[in-house]
C-alpha cells in the first residue's frame, strides 16, 4: 500500500495545485485572453462546485468498486483532459470548461486516501493521517505560487499547462498500477448504505455548517483573491504576489500538520477546531478593519488565515468518528461535498461582491470580500457549539 499512498499524495499535490493556481495566472490570463477577476472567480467556483457534485458518486464508487479504478480513471480523463483544454483556451469560456473537467479529475483523490485510512488503520490516528496527507499534498499550494510564476515567466503559461497535462496522466497511470483496494464490507441488515443512513446520524448535523464555511476563506483568498488584492492595493507585481502567496501556502501546510494530531494531544476534537476557526475569523476581521496595513503586514495576516483556516482534516476526523464501516466511503465524501461545495458557492458569490464594489476605491472591494467570508464563518462557529465531541 505504500507505493499507492505515495502516488495518492502526488495526486493530491496536483489537486491542491489546480485549485490554487489561478491567482498567479490572473495577470497573464487577463492580458492574453481577456479573463477578468470575475471570470476567474467563476472558473474557480465551477471547479469547487463540480468537485462537490462528484462527491456522492465518488463515495458510492469507493464503497462498491474501490479506490483504484475510481481515482485512476477520473484523474486521467478529467484532470489531464482539463489541463489540455486549459492550455488550448482562447477565452474565459474554455477556462470554465477546463476547470469543470479538472474538478471531476481531482474529486476522488483525497477521498480515496481517507477511505483507505478509515478502512485499514486505527480510528484513533485517522486525524493525524488525514492532516499529514493534506499537509504533504499542500505542496501543490506552494508549487502554485512563486515556482509557477517563475515557470510561466520562463516558458509561458500554455506550455506549462501542457506539461501539467502530461504529469497528471502519468500520476493517474501510476495510481492504476499501485493502489490496492481494501477488503469489501458487507452492508448490515439495519441499513442500505445510502445517504439517508448518513442523514440519520444526529452527530453530523452541527458539524456540517462549519464544514461548509471553514475552508472557504483560506481557499478562496489563496486561490483567487490574494493576487488581485495585493495587486490593486499595493501595486504588487507577479513576483511579489508569488512570494506572498508562497508564504500563505507554507502556512496552510503547517496548519494541516498542526491540526492533524491535535485531537489526540488535547483529548478533544471539538474544541481544537473551534479555537482554530475563531482565530481564523479574527484574521478576517483584522483584514476588514485595516485592509492596507502594509504589504508584509497584509501578507502576515493572510498567512495566519491560511494556518488557522486549515482545519479541514480536523473537522473531517470529527465527522468520521460517527461513521460505521459500511458508510465510510459515502460518509467522508458527504462531508467533503459540504466542505468543497461551500467553498464553491462562496467563490461564485465572491465575484459578484467584488464587482459590486469595484471602482469605489482600491480597498473597499476587498473589505467587502473579507466581511463576506467572515459572516458565514461566525454563523458556522455558533452552530458548531452544539456539536457532540
Amino acid at each position: 500500500m505504500r507505493a499507492g499512498l505515495t502516488f495518492l499524495v502526488l495526486g493530491y499535490v496536483l489537486s491542491q495545485f489546480y485549485r490554487a493556481f489561478l491567482a498567479v495566472l490572473a495577470p497573464v490570463l487577463k492580458a492574453e485572453i481577456g479573463a477578468t477577476p470575475a471570470d476567474l472567480a467563476l472558473s474557480s467556483g465551477i471547479w469547487f462546485l463540480v468537485f462537490a457534485l462528484m462527491q456522492m458518486p465518488v463515495g458510492a464508487a469507493l464503497d462498491r468498486i474501490g479506490p483504484r479504478l475510481t481515482v485512476s480513471v477520473l484523474l486521467a480523463l478529467g484532470g489531464a483532459g482539463g489541463a489540455l483544454v486549459f492550455a488550448l483556451a482562447q477565452g474565459p469560456g474554455a477556462l470554465h470548461l477546463a476547470m469543470a473537467l479538472i474538478g471531476v479529475g481531482c474529486s476522488p483523490v483525497l477521498m480515496a486516501s481517507y477511505y483507505i485510512f478509515a478502512r485499514v488503520y486505527s480510528p484513533a490516528i485517522f486525524g493525524t493521517l488525514a492532516g499529514a496527507i493534506v499537509g504533504a499534498g499542500s505542496l501543490g499550494n506552494i508549487l502554485g505560487a512563486a515556482p509557477l510564476a517563475a515557470l510561466v515567466g520562463a516558458v509561458g503559461w500554455r506550455p506549462t499547462l501542457l506539461g501539467l497535462a502530461v504529469v497528471t496522466l502519468i500520476v493517474a497511470a501510476a495510481l492504476f498500477l499501485t493502489v490496492r483496494d481494501p477488503e469489501r464490507v458487507e452492508v448490515p441488515d439495519t441499513g442500505h448504505g445510502s445517504v439517508l443512513d448518513l442523514l440519520r446520524i444526529p452527530g453530523l448535523w452541527a458539524i456540517l455548517p462549519l464544514m461548509a464555511v471553514a475552508y472557504a476563506p483560506a481557499a478562496a483568498i489563496r486561490g483567487l483573491w490574494a493576487g488581485p488584492y495585493l495587486s490593486d492595493v499595493y501595486a504588487a507585481d507577479a513576483a511579489a504576489i508569488g512570494r506572498a502567496t508562497l508564504v500563505m501556502a507554507l502556512a496552510m501546510v503547517a496548519g494541516n500538520f498542526a491540526y492533524g494530531p491535535l485531537d489526540r494531544l488535547l483529548g478533544t476534537r471539538k474544541w481544537g477546531v473551534f479555537a482554530g476557526n475563531t482565530l481564523s475569523a479574527l484574521c478576517l476581521a483584522a483584514l476588514a478593519l485595516a485592509p492596507a496595513p502594509g504589504f508584509w503586514a497584509s501578507a502576515a495576516l493572510l498567512a495566519a488565515l491560511g494556518f488557522f483556516g486549515a482545519s479541514f482534516p480536523a473537522i473531517m476526523a470529527h465527522g468520521r468518528s460517527f461513521f460505521p464501516p459500511h458508510l465510510v466511503g459515502r460518509g467522508v465524501t458527504f462531508l467533503n461535498m459540504f466542505g468543497i461545495g461551500g467553498a464553491g458557492v462562496l467563490q461564485f458569490a465572491s465575484g459578484r461582491v467584488h464587482k459590486a464594489f469595484a471602482g469605489v476605491d482600491t480597498t473597499t472591494p476587498f473589505v467587502a470580500l473579507f466581511i463576506f467570508f467572515l459572516v458565514p464563518l461566525l454563523i458556522g462557529l455558533a452552530l458548531y457549539l452544539f456539536s457532540r465531541d
